[in-house]
Protein backbone atom coordinates (compact mmCIF):
# COMPACT_ATOMS: atom_id res chain seq x y z
CA UNK A 1 0.00 0.00 0.00
CA UNK A 2 1.08 3.44 -0.73
CA UNK A 3 3.03 5.12 2.46
CA UNK A 4 2.74 8.61 1.85
CA UNK A 5 0.28 10.56 -0.79
CA UNK A 6 0.27 9.35 -4.31
CA UNK A 7 2.06 12.15 -6.42
CA UNK A 8 0.40 12.74 -9.34
CA UNK A 9 2.79 14.21 -12.33
CA UNK A 10 1.04 16.18 -15.52
CA UNK A 11 3.40 15.10 -18.78
CA UNK A 12 3.74 18.46 -20.97
CA UNK A 13 6.58 16.88 -22.49
CA UNK A 14 6.29 17.97 -25.89
CA UNK A 15 2.85 19.11 -26.45
CA UNK A 16 4.10 22.60 -26.07
CA UNK A 17 4.51 22.18 -29.47
CA UNK A 18 7.57 24.38 -29.28
CA UNK A 19 5.18 27.66 -28.26
CA UNK A 20 6.12 29.15 -24.59
CA UNK A 21 2.48 30.53 -24.48
CA UNK A 22 0.95 26.45 -24.75
CA UNK A 23 3.43 25.43 -22.09
CA UNK A 24 2.24 28.36 -19.99
CA UNK A 25 -1.54 27.08 -20.68
CA UNK A 26 -0.11 22.85 -19.81
CA UNK A 27 0.92 24.46 -16.48
CA UNK A 28 -2.11 25.65 -15.78
CA UNK A 29 -4.08 22.53 -16.78
CA UNK A 30 -1.67 20.86 -14.26
CA UNK A 31 -2.54 23.41 -11.73
CA UNK A 32 -6.01 23.48 -12.13
CA UNK A 33 -6.57 19.67 -12.02
CA UNK A 34 -4.23 19.05 -8.41
CA UNK A 35 -1.34 17.30 -10.17
CA UNK A 36 1.57 17.76 -7.89
CA UNK A 37 4.40 18.08 -10.94
CA UNK A 38 4.23 19.33 -14.05
CA UNK A 39 6.67 17.53 -16.29
CA UNK A 40 8.33 18.90 -19.59
CA UNK A 41 11.36 17.35 -21.61
CA UNK A 42 14.89 18.83 -21.88
CA UNK A 43 16.92 18.04 -24.77
CA UNK A 44 19.25 19.58 -27.95
CA UNK A 45 17.90 18.02 -30.77
CA UNK A 46 21.82 17.53 -32.36
CA UNK A 47 22.98 15.91 -28.85
CA UNK A 48 20.15 13.59 -29.27
CA UNK A 49 19.49 11.87 -32.42
CA UNK A 50 21.74 11.32 -35.77
CA UNK A 51 20.44 13.06 -38.73
CA UNK A 52 19.00 9.84 -40.94
CA UNK A 53 17.34 8.65 -37.98
CA UNK A 54 13.34 7.95 -39.05
CA UNK A 55 10.68 8.87 -36.59
CA UNK A 56 8.92 6.17 -34.26
CA UNK A 57 6.01 4.39 -36.09
CA UNK A 58 3.98 5.94 -33.35
CA UNK A 59 5.31 9.09 -33.97
CA UNK A 60 4.54 8.79 -37.38
CA UNK A 61 0.90 7.65 -37.27
CA UNK A 62 0.20 10.03 -34.77
CA UNK A 63 1.34 12.91 -36.98
CA UNK A 64 -0.58 11.14 -40.01
CA UNK A 65 3.50 11.44 -42.05
CA UNK A 66 6.50 10.38 -42.54
CA UNK A 67 9.42 12.67 -41.11
CA UNK A 68 12.96 12.33 -39.50
CA UNK A 69 13.29 12.40 -35.57
CA UNK A 70 15.88 15.53 -35.73
CA UNK A 71 13.53 17.63 -37.77
CA UNK A 72 10.24 16.44 -35.74
CA UNK A 73 12.17 17.25 -32.80
CA UNK A 74 13.84 20.75 -33.45
CA UNK A 75 10.05 21.82 -34.02
CA UNK A 76 9.34 20.26 -30.24
CA UNK A 77 12.57 22.13 -28.49
CA UNK A 78 12.91 24.26 -26.14
CA UNK A 79 15.29 27.46 -25.96
CA UNK A 80 17.09 28.77 -23.14
CA UNK A 81 14.84 30.90 -22.34
CA UNK A 82 11.47 29.04 -22.13
CA UNK A 83 13.07 26.68 -19.83
CA UNK A 84 13.22 30.08 -17.47
CA UNK A 85 10.23 31.07 -18.23
CA UNK A 86 8.62 27.90 -17.21
CA UNK A 87 10.38 27.50 -14.11
CA UNK A 88 9.38 31.24 -13.29
CA UNK A 89 5.54 30.62 -14.13
CA UNK A 90 5.74 27.25 -12.06
CA UNK A 91 7.17 29.29 -9.00
CA UNK A 92 4.46 31.80 -9.32
CA UNK A 93 1.33 29.18 -9.79
CA UNK A 94 2.93 27.35 -7.02
CA UNK A 95 3.48 23.67 -8.62
CA UNK A 96 6.17 21.78 -9.09
CA UNK A 97 8.32 21.25 -11.82
CA UNK A 98 10.36 18.42 -13.40
CA UNK A 99 12.01 17.68 -16.18
CA UNK A 100 13.29 14.43 -18.29
CA UNK A 101 16.59 15.13 -19.48
CA UNK A 102 17.91 13.02 -22.24
CA UNK A 103 21.32 14.82 -23.09
CA UNK A 104 24.21 15.87 -20.92
CA UNK A 105 24.15 19.61 -22.79
CA UNK A 106 21.01 19.87 -21.22
CA UNK A 107 21.56 18.53 -17.85
CA UNK A 108 23.98 20.86 -17.23
CA UNK A 109 21.89 23.63 -18.13
CA UNK A 110 19.49 22.68 -15.93
CA UNK A 111 21.51 22.69 -13.53
CA UNK A 112 22.76 26.23 -13.94
CA UNK A 113 19.19 27.12 -12.73
CA UNK A 114 19.19 25.22 -9.85
CA UNK A 115 16.65 21.89 -10.58
CA UNK A 116 16.91 19.50 -7.38
CA UNK A 117 14.82 16.38 -9.25
CA UNK A 118 15.33 14.61 -12.62
CA UNK A 119 13.64 12.21 -14.58
CA UNK A 120 15.57 9.98 -16.74
CA UNK A 121 13.77 8.48 -19.95
CA UNK A 122 13.20 5.38 -20.68
CA UNK A 123 15.67 5.58 -23.63
CA UNK A 124 18.71 7.20 -21.31
CA UNK A 125 19.00 4.62 -18.93
CA UNK A 126 21.75 3.12 -20.59
CA UNK A 127 23.30 6.21 -21.74
CA UNK A 128 26.31 5.72 -19.02
CA UNK A 129 27.71 9.23 -19.28
CA UNK A 130 24.31 10.73 -18.48
CA UNK A 131 23.97 8.51 -15.86
CA UNK A 132 26.90 8.91 -13.67
CA UNK A 133 26.54 12.84 -14.13
CA UNK A 134 23.23 12.75 -12.53
CA UNK A 135 24.31 10.21 -9.82
CA UNK A 136 27.04 12.76 -8.87
CA UNK A 137 24.54 15.65 -7.86
CA UNK A 138 22.85 13.47 -5.24
CA UNK A 139 19.24 14.49 -6.23
CA UNK A 140 15.88 12.91 -6.04
CA UNK A 141 15.48 10.65 -9.65
CA UNK A 142 13.00 9.01 -11.33
CA UNK A 143 13.90 6.58 -13.27
CA UNK A 144 11.63 5.38 -16.81
CA UNK A 145 11.71 1.74 -17.53
CA UNK A 146 10.32 1.57 -20.60
CA UNK A 147 11.79 -1.47 -23.22
CA UNK A 148 13.61 -2.48 -20.61
CA UNK A 149 14.03 -5.93 -19.20
CA UNK A 150 14.73 -6.81 -15.14
CA UNK A 151 18.25 -7.17 -15.95
CA UNK A 152 18.37 -3.83 -17.34
CA UNK A 153 17.45 -1.85 -14.80
CA UNK A 154 19.68 -3.28 -12.56
CA UNK A 155 22.53 -2.14 -14.53
CA UNK A 156 21.08 1.52 -14.07
CA UNK A 157 20.66 1.29 -10.78
CA UNK A 158 23.85 -0.51 -10.00
CA UNK A 159 25.72 2.90 -12.17
CA UNK A 160 23.55 5.33 -10.35
CA UNK A 161 24.65 3.54 -6.61
CA UNK A 162 27.95 3.27 -7.89
CA UNK A 163 28.33 6.98 -7.94
CA UNK A 164 27.07 7.09 -4.42
CA UNK A 165 23.26 8.00 -5.65
CA UNK A 166 21.63 6.67 -2.48
CA UNK A 167 18.64 4.36 -2.64
CA UNK A 168 16.03 6.64 -0.75
CA UNK A 169 16.59 9.25 -3.27
CA UNK A 170 15.42 6.74 -6.44
CA UNK A 171 12.23 5.96 -7.17
CA UNK A 172 11.54 3.66 -10.36
CA UNK A 173 8.78 4.42 -12.44
CA UNK A 174 7.19 1.19 -14.83
CA UNK A 175 5.97 1.88 -17.88
CA UNK A 176 5.64 0.48 -21.65
CA UNK A 177 6.90 2.82 -24.45
CA UNK A 178 3.93 2.63 -26.97
CA UNK A 179 1.52 5.87 -27.24
CA UNK A 180 -1.03 4.83 -26.34
CA UNK A 181 -0.08 1.07 -24.90
CA UNK A 182 -2.77 -2.13 -25.01
CA UNK A 183 -3.72 -3.21 -21.45
CA UNK A 184 -2.00 -6.65 -22.30
CA UNK A 185 0.98 -5.16 -22.63
CA UNK A 186 0.86 -3.22 -19.19
CA UNK A 187 2.14 -6.17 -17.05
CA UNK A 188 1.87 -3.98 -13.34
CA UNK A 189 2.91 -6.65 -11.52
CA UNK A 190 6.34 -6.36 -12.85
CA UNK A 191 6.12 -2.72 -10.92
CA UNK A 192 6.08 -4.64 -7.85
CA UNK A 193 9.01 -6.88 -9.02
CA UNK A 194 11.56 -3.76 -9.12
CA UNK A 195 9.91 -2.41 -5.94
CA UNK A 196 11.19 -5.52 -4.28
CA UNK A 197 14.14 -6.30 -5.91
CA UNK A 198 15.78 -2.72 -5.37
CA UNK A 199 13.94 -1.62 -2.09
CA UNK A 200 12.90 1.41 -4.22
CA UNK A 201 9.62 3.38 -4.36
CA UNK A 202 7.62 2.66 -7.21
CA UNK A 203 5.66 4.57 -9.80
CA UNK A 204 3.54 3.88 -13.36
CA UNK A 205 3.90 6.15 -16.16
CA UNK A 206 0.67 5.81 -17.69
CA UNK A 207 0.47 5.73 -21.44
CA UNK A 208 -2.81 3.78 -21.31
CA UNK A 209 -6.16 5.02 -22.96
CA UNK A 210 -8.50 5.08 -19.43
CA UNK A 211 -8.38 5.55 -15.84
CA UNK A 212 -8.61 1.68 -14.79
CA UNK A 213 -4.55 1.17 -15.12
CA UNK A 214 -3.97 4.26 -12.90
CA UNK A 215 -6.09 2.92 -10.26
CA UNK A 216 -4.82 -0.65 -10.12
CA UNK A 217 -1.58 0.43 -10.10
CA UNK A 218 -2.25 2.79 -6.88
CA UNK A 219 -3.93 -0.43 -5.35
CA UNK A 220 -0.61 -2.54 -6.08
CA UNK A 221 1.64 0.27 -4.16
CA UNK A 222 2.41 2.48 -7.02
CA UNK A 223 3.91 5.75 -4.99
CA UNK A 224 3.56 8.12 -7.91
CA UNK A 225 1.75 8.52 -11.32
CA UNK A 226 2.27 10.12 -14.77
CA UNK A 227 0.11 11.03 -17.37
CA UNK A 228 0.30 13.28 -20.72
CA UNK A 229 -2.07 15.99 -21.07
CA UNK A 230 -3.16 18.27 -23.76
CA UNK A 231 -4.99 21.11 -24.57
CA UNK A 232 -6.52 19.46 -27.44
CA UNK A 233 -5.90 15.84 -29.17
CA UNK A 234 -6.69 17.86 -32.22
CA UNK A 235 -3.14 19.45 -31.99
CA UNK A 236 -0.61 18.42 -34.55
CA UNK A 237 2.52 16.32 -32.56
CA UNK A 238 3.50 13.49 -31.28
CA UNK A 239 2.07 12.76 -28.18
CA UNK A 240 -1.47 14.45 -28.65
CA UNK A 241 -3.50 11.94 -29.62
CA UNK A 242 -2.35 9.53 -26.63
CA UNK A 243 -3.02 12.58 -23.78
CA UNK A 244 -6.04 13.47 -21.75
CA UNK A 245 -7.61 16.75 -22.24
CA UNK A 246 -8.50 19.21 -19.26
CA UNK A 247 -11.46 18.03 -18.49
CA UNK A 248 -10.94 14.10 -18.34
CA UNK A 249 -7.29 14.98 -16.66
CA UNK A 250 -8.84 16.46 -13.62
CA UNK A 251 -11.11 13.43 -13.66
CA UNK A 252 -8.33 11.27 -13.65
CA UNK A 253 -6.99 13.15 -10.35
CA UNK A 254 -9.88 13.13 -8.93
CA UNK A 255 -10.18 9.20 -9.15
CA UNK A 256 -6.37 8.61 -8.12
CA UNK A 257 -7.21 10.88 -5.01
CA UNK A 258 -9.97 8.83 -4.05
CA UNK A 259 -8.61 5.57 -4.53
CA UNK A 260 -5.66 6.79 -2.23
CA UNK A 261 -8.01 7.27 0.17
CA UNK A 262 -10.06 4.16 0.28
CA UNK A 263 -6.54 2.32 0.21
CA UNK A 264 -6.45 4.02 4.05
CA UNK A 265 -3.04 3.48 5.96
CA UNK A 266 -3.45 -0.46 6.32
CA UNK A 267 -4.32 -0.07 9.99
CA UNK A 268 -7.23 -2.12 10.92
CA UNK A 269 -9.64 -0.38 13.52
CA UNK A 270 -13.02 1.33 13.59
CA UNK A 271 -13.08 4.28 11.66
CA UNK A 272 -14.42 7.78 13.26
CA UNK A 273 -17.77 6.87 11.48
CA UNK A 274 -17.95 4.04 12.44
CA UNK A 275 -17.29 4.74 16.32
CA UNK A 276 -20.24 6.43 16.65
CA UNK A 277 -22.24 3.40 15.58
CA UNK A 278 -20.51 0.95 17.47
CA UNK A 279 -22.41 0.97 20.80
CA UNK A 280 -26.22 0.44 18.91
CA UNK A 281 -24.98 -2.45 16.81
CA UNK A 282 -22.57 -4.10 18.81
CA UNK A 283 -23.96 -6.16 21.74
CA UNK A 284 -23.57 -6.79 25.71
CA UNK A 285 -24.32 -10.17 27.50
CA UNK A 286 -27.77 -9.68 29.26
CA UNK A 287 -30.20 -12.16 31.08
CA UNK A 288 -32.53 -14.19 29.04
CA UNK A 289 -35.23 -14.68 31.60
CA UNK A 290 -35.08 -13.58 35.27
CA UNK A 291 -32.37 -14.41 36.89
CA UNK A 292 -32.47 -14.50 40.92
CA UNK A 293 -29.77 -13.49 43.02
CA UNK A 294 -27.30 -16.15 43.86
CA UNK A 295 -27.99 -18.12 41.16
CA UNK A 296 -25.48 -19.29 38.74
CA UNK A 297 -25.53 -17.90 34.67
CA UNK A 298 -25.97 -20.33 32.47
CA UNK A 299 -25.99 -20.74 28.41
CA UNK A 300 -29.69 -20.89 29.12
CA UNK A 301 -30.33 -17.40 31.27
CA UNK A 302 -27.56 -15.36 29.12
CA UNK A 303 -28.10 -14.07 25.95
CA UNK A 304 -26.25 -11.71 23.79
CA UNK A 305 -28.02 -8.11 22.88
CA UNK A 306 -27.77 -4.70 21.25
CA UNK A 307 -26.28 -2.57 22.46
CA UNK A 308 -22.83 -2.66 23.52
CA UNK A 309 -22.03 -1.03 26.86
CA UNK A 310 -21.78 -3.89 29.34
CA UNK A 311 -19.80 -6.87 29.52
CA UNK A 312 -18.59 -7.46 25.92
CA UNK A 313 -19.76 -11.28 24.50
CA UNK A 314 -16.14 -11.92 24.07
CA UNK A 315 -16.13 -12.51 27.74
CA UNK A 316 -19.25 -14.73 27.78
CA UNK A 317 -16.91 -17.87 28.96
CA UNK A 318 -15.71 -15.60 32.25
CA UNK A 319 -19.09 -15.02 32.97
CA UNK A 320 -20.89 -19.05 32.65
CA UNK A 321 -20.70 -20.45 36.02
CA UNK A 322 -20.44 -17.25 38.11
CA UNK A 323 -23.18 -16.24 40.84
CA UNK A 324 -25.29 -13.60 40.13
CA UNK A 325 -24.80 -10.92 42.50
CA UNK A 326 -28.42 -9.28 42.75
CA UNK A 327 -31.83 -10.03 40.49
CA UNK A 328 -32.24 -9.47 37.41
CA UNK A 329 -35.34 -9.59 34.69
CA UNK A 330 -34.88 -10.32 31.27
CA UNK A 331 -32.84 -7.92 29.15
CA UNK A 332 -30.86 -6.53 32.06
CA UNK A 333 -27.28 -6.42 31.23
CA UNK A 334 -25.74 -8.70 33.46
CA UNK A 335 -22.67 -7.18 35.70
CA UNK A 336 -19.73 -9.11 37.36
Amino acid sequence: MPKKKVIIIAEAGVNHNGDIKLAKKLIDVAKNSGADYIKFQAFSSHALVISKLKAAKYQEKNLKKKIKQLELLKRLELKKDDYINIINYCNKKKIKYLFSVFDIKSLNFLLSLGIKKIKIPSGEVDNYPLLRLIAQQKMKVFVSTGMCSLKDVEKTINILKKYRLKSNNIIIMHCNTDYPTKIEDVNLKAMITMGLKFKSLIGYSDHTAGFETAIAAIALGANVIEKHITISKKLNGPDHIASMEPDVFRNYVKLIRNTSLLLGKGTKKPSKSEKKNMKLVKKSIVANLEIKKGHLFSEQNLTCKRPAGGISPYRWKNVIGKKAKKNYKEDDLIIL
